[in-house]
């Protein structure tokens, strides 16, 4: 296979990634043949697979600008994936110009692409690294830089959840980015879900995709995501479909299951 100009030298172009899979669906051109045919194979086992990642990016939309409209002007971007329209600096900075976000991605060709984007933009930067590392994130210089933890920060998690295996202590890594975190801070996250939706078929054969990448896939019920939030009070309406949070008009939460993705923004109190 050819290694087409942008992709860094680095990377296994024949394995599929996760952020290039998410691109894929999203629509992007950053991707290679082994991303595309995990993403189709997992569109064959769980047809709403484009939608989810729509549905997905659409929440990570209406969260910002609700965070953005509600004061905040710093935002940590973890498992940003690779860029496409909608970015958080995109929305934030739209609303508030001296809005500032530092994204995070453990993918190279995502982080790649992303210094590209952002070249130019003084508020904006990012860094590889991985959120299965927070203490490291928390630590980075361009976080320490772009960043000031005695005002609040907004936290995003949003859909990567799912590729942090209970193994790996997600409850203690969302307590350590809570312990750095000013009162009036907020934390989004979202995941893939089936809540007692899905056959069991559909759900081994959409695990079973994911094992062919560096991230397999650890699906949570609406109360295991809901229990991730603690600390963070949930504002209104909680862990729902992603489609049901705040949407923009009724007929976009429709059937909103099918997005398959669970999310949810709570405030640290204090």
């Amino acid at each position: 296979m050819q290694r087409p100009d942008w992709a860094p030298d680095t990377i296994d172009i024949e394995r599929p990634s996760v952020a290039r899979m998410y691109d894929y669906y999203l629509g992007g051109s950053h991707n290679f043949a082994a991303d595309r045919a995990a993403a189709r194979a997992m569109v064959d086992a769980v047809p709403e697979a484009p939608l989810m990642a729509q549905a997905n990016r659409a929440f990570l939309r209406r969260a910002v600008q609700f965070l953005t409209e509600a004061g905040i002007r710093q935002f940590l971007d973890i498992g940003s994936g690779i860029p496409t329209v909608g970015n958080v600096h995109e929305i934030a900075q739209r609303i508030a110009p001296e809005s500032r976000v530092v994204y995070v991605d453990v993918d190279p060709v995502a982080v790649a692409h992303s210094r590209e984007i952002l070249s130019g933009n003084d508020r904006a930067a990012v860094l590889q690294e991985d959120l299965r590392h927070p203490e490291r994130i928390l630590a980075h210089p361009e976080v320490t830089r772009m960043l000031d933890f005695s005002q609040p920060v907004a936290v995003m998690i949003v859909a990567v959840l799912h590729f942090v295996p209970d193994e790996d202590r997600p409850d203690e890594i969302l307590r350590t980015l809570r312990a750095a975190l000013a009162p009036g801070s907020y934390l989004v996250m979202s995941q893939a879900s089936d809540d007692d939706r899905r056959d069991t078929g559909e759900r081994e054969e959409a695990e079973a995709v994911y094992r062919r990448t560096d991230n397999p896939l650890v699906i949570r019920s609406r109360r295991e995501l809901t229990a991730l939030f603690d600390g963070f009070p949930l504002v209104d309406p909680g862990v729902v479909w992603v489609p049901q949070w705040r949407p923009e008009t009724p007929e976009s939460a429709e059937d909103a299951e099918k997005a398959v993705f669970m999310g949810g923004v709570g405030r640290l109190g204090g």
